[in-house]
């Protein structure tokens, strides 16, 4: 089991809270809390070692689309990069769909 954690800029704060997807074989789940410090905060645990590098790449290439001030804890069951990067997607639309839903 490995815990890497990476820091991205923000520009706002993301609107609400959001939860998706379950630890399970293949899979991951992803929670986002807004945060006012403008700054992106990612905690990854997975239990595949050995592949901080593209998590990196992964991470870095979602977050510089999207610059909402958060924290995201992120639990890895052995996830592709492909389903990071639609599981982060899902995330951020379930807290931009929660902000829309209170108006």
């Amino acid at each position: 089991m490995e815990c890497l954690t990476f820091n991205y800029p923000a520009k706002t704060p993301l609107p609400e809270c959001s939860h998706v997807g379950v630890v399970g074989s293949g899979d991951l789940e992803i929670i986002m809390v807004p945060n006012d410090q403008k700054v992106i905060n990612v905690e990854v645990n997975t239990s595949i070692d050995g592949f901080a590098d593209i998590w990196e790449v992964v991470l870095e290439r979602f977050f510089e689309a999207n610059h909402y001030a958060m924290n995201v804890k992120i639990n890895d069951f052995g996830a592709t990069p492909g389903m990071v990067t639609m599981r982060l997607a899902q995330a951020l639309e379930v807290s931009n769909t929660h902000e829309y839903a209170q108006r």
